[in-house]
């Protein structure tokens, strides 16, 4: 799979209180899920090969129905790498009985000062084609716009 997923956005925070939020369990559970959804983490190890494992719930399912229930995405996600302040990859599979969302993705979350804030940006490689790819990057953007929000009120 050639395609790659991309969003970047600059927040007023510094490298490593955005670092931070995207280690912490509860922060995480606020800002990743995009709009229209809302999350739990159902399992939680932030460290090196360790993970968590997350459930996305649709608020209105009838417009978007989940890969792995009717109003739900389950996705398994493994910490490949974490280099503080700058950098986190992730490795992610989703829970789906459909073969369009089988594989396992990665994000890969690069931080990098930018004036008095940070500029972060996200990569996805081996996308699973089940997710298109203007969803993708739109969630992305809406997962940026809230850890934006949530960063800058520390």
């Amino acid at each position: 799979m050639d395609r790659i997923d991309r969003g970047s956005r600059v927040m007023g925070a510094a490298p490593a209180t955005v670092y931070n939020a995207l280690l912490d369990r509860e922060a995480l559970r606020s800002w990743l899920p995009p709009q229209g959804m809302r999350g739990r983490i159902d399992r939680w190890d932030p460290r090196p090969g360790g993970g968590f494992r997350m459930t996305l719930t649709y608020l209105d399912a009838s417009e978007s129905p989940g890969k792995s229930s009717d109003a739900t995405d389950v996705v398994e996600i493994a910490f490949a790498e974490l280099v503080p302040p700058k950098r986190v990859v992730q490795r992610a599979v989703f829970e789906a009985e459909d073969p369009a969302f089988a594989g396992t993705m990665t994000m890969v979350w690069e931080l990098a000062a930018a004036g008095d804030g940070t500029e972060v940006t996200v990569t996805a490689t081996d996308v699973p084609p089940g997710i298109g790819q203007a969803d993708h990057e739109a969630g992305i953007a809406s997962s940026l716009a809230n850890l934006a929000a949530y960063v800058e009120a520390r």
